[in-house]
């Protein structure tokens, strides 16, 4: 037994001394020679006396009270002793409980395990290396929006690295120059520009594909139109010439070919399964090749979204990873690895009005450009996109007031021999409805053309003259997808 519960036995050996026992037996003499009578006073005769004193109940009572607080003394010390061994035995058994799970009450309070938690533990959990419910880690980004056969994201990067290459293109436009008065009396002045973007290694032979935009030049400011030089950067950092195989604006996919086999390409998965909220990676070249290979991370935002770019609608997946200018026609990678998406940093300016946005970026679904890339490999054209032949501006509204004439889709040329100019269509016709529905701009002319397919027949409605006439038009193969008609000083994309 511990030293505390002998001082206690000690304390209870005090009751064993005898003038405290004759004290008690004068009380109890005293008691029981008290005399029942009504009356105040008593004789009481104690023991070993032959007279017998006359005794007040007054002084009997102030005897009593004199010898109390004696046993009230000893009673109440019994208490303490009684009290503190409790106390003691129950704050052992309280810290016994407590230890066994795992901390002390001090401890608990700032989470790190007392002296003698630790010791239990150690005991209990040596064979048990599972960790605890509330111990459980807080799940990563990769387990929450990944697939479940997702790969840890520097292992993705060290795969798809060597698959990745940089676009560097050439091109050349003239431009007008005027006098001091602002009329174009001025010459014509050549003017060179480059353009820097990403590319995918698709085949190990040399194949690689990148966006349209990167090797064909359409903007307003410039249309310089296809790039008179090509090169391709690799992640060596060795450079090789690229020749132009074929591009189709109207998805903004182009195919390239370097002299080169043994190449890694990078695997291609499939975007139809793709969800909402899954993890995506982009790999590119933002800026210039300075930042060769950047990579961010993000998540899908949307899926099918409707995007109109130079007149052309687009389904694009919508993503928050970040996608610059230079990181057009990089990968998008799920988090297995797999391209899904070709980004295009123009898709996300143009849907910006080319403002600065964050949060914001869009790329081409690599199962609908895997069909185009194979027919631009195959054929140098998309093959069974319908064509008409022809090149529209829009009617806008304010001119439509002021000529009294519809809005649609006007007819600034015809290509010779094509499905319109077979048709009977001619220049300066507004197409204004296809097989029952409205036109109003050359968006709408592409989108509803290309519901049908080459060979379908269609009926289009044109206003001509103060008024409408229909034609019927089997629409042609359109075999050269990258074909643009020049119109003045213009370039316009062939319908």
């Amino acid at each position: 037994m511990p030293d505390n519960f002998n001082e206690n036995n000690n304390i209870q050996n005090v009751e064993a001394k005898p003038e405290i026992d004759q004290s008690s037996a004068n009380n109890a003499n005293m008691t029981s020679f008290q005399s029942t009578s009504a009356q105040q006073d008593s004789y009481s005769k104690y023991p070993g006396s032959n007279s017998y004193a006359y005794v007040s109940e007054n002084s009997a009572r102030t005897k009593t009270k004199k010898n109390h607080p004696i046993l009230k003394s000893i009673a109440f010390v019994l208490c303490l002793a009684i009290v503190g061994v409790g106390s003691i035995q129950g704050y052992r058994i309280y810290q016994d409980h407590k230890d066994k799970n795992g901390f002390s009450e001090y401890d608990e309070s700032r989470r790190e395990p007392s002296s003698r938690a630790v010791s239990v533990n150690k005991d209990v959990d040596d064979d048990d290396d599972e960790p605890s419910e509330n111990n459980e880690p807080a799940p990563s980004l990769i387990e929450l929006a990944g697939r479940k056969d997702a790969k840890p994201i520097p292992d993705i990067v060290d795969e798809i690295m060597p698959s990745v290459v940089g676009v560097s293109a050439t091109f050349e436009y003239t431009y007008q120059t005027y006098d001091m008065f602002g009329f174009g009396m001025g010459t014509s002045q050549p003017e060179v520009i480059q353009g820097m973007g990403t590319g995918i290694i698709f085949s190990e032979d040399g194949y690689i594909v990148t966006n349209a935009h990167c090797v064909y030049e359409d903007s307003k400011q410039y249309q310089a139109g296809e790039a008179v030089d090509v090169s391709v950067r690799f992640s060596d950092e060795s450079e090789h010439k690229a020749k132009i195989i074929a591009y189709d604006t109207d998805s903004d996919i182009a195919v390239l070919k370097v002299n080169e086999t043994g190449l890694k390409p990078a695997v291609f998965g499939q975007s139809d399964d793709l969800r909402v909220g899954e993890l995506v990676i982009a790999v590119g070249n933002p800026l210039s090749f300075n930042l060769f290979g950047s990579v961010t991370s993000g998540i899908v935002s949307a899926l099918n979204r409707k995007i109109t770019v130079n007149d052309k609608q687009m389904n694009l997946i919508q993503t928050d990873a970040p996608i610059n200018s230079g990181n057009s026609g990089g990968p998008l990678l799920n988090s297995c690895g797999q391209v899904i998406g070709i980004n295009s940093a123009k898709m996300s300016s143009s849907y910006g009005m080319n403002s600065s946005v964050e949060g914001l970026g869009f790329a081409i679904p690599i199962s609908d450009a895997k069909i185009i890339i194979d027919d631009l490999i195959n054929y140098n054209y998309v093959k069974g996109r319908p064509q008409l032949g022809i090149s529209t501006i829009d009617v806008s509204e304010s001119d439509s007031r002021r000529l009294n004439i519809p809005l649609g889709a006007y007819i600034v040329n015809i290509v010779e021999g094509s499905a319109a100019d077979m048709a009977g269509l001619k220049v300066r016709d507004i197409i204004i409805d296809i097989n029952g529905e409205t036109i109003n701009s050359t968006t709408q002319l592409a989108s509803a053309k290309n519901k049908y397919k080459a060979g379908d027949v269609i009926t289009v409605t044109v206003f001509r003259g103060g008024e409408e006439i229909k034609f019927d038009i089997t629409l042609a193969e359109d075999t050269n997808n990258s074909k643009t008609v020049k119109d003045g000083d213009r370039l316009l994309p062939a319908n």
